[in-house]
């Protein structure tokens, strides 16, 4: 009887210790969060002037060209 209960205790215990259900979640977040910094940082970088005026000479460039 006691050793039954004791291998149902280690076995209950060992589940607790392998689990890792908030893992996936943490992750998820984690993931969104490095999504939208890329965001922010790739709309900062495309409506600079920089490139602004580096699209707009080449779609000058390319309207000028004669075929």
């Amino acid at each position: 009887m006691i050793s039954k209960t004791f291998r149902t205790m280690s076995a209950r215990f060992a589940l607790l210790v392998t689990e890792d259900d908030g893992m996936s979640t943490a992750e998820y977040a984690i993931g969104t969060i490095a999504a939208a910094a890329f965001g922010a940082v790739l709309y900062t970088v495309v409506t600079g002037d920089s490139i602004v005026s580096a699209l707009t000479g080449i779609i000058d460039k390319v309207l000028k060209t004669a075929v």
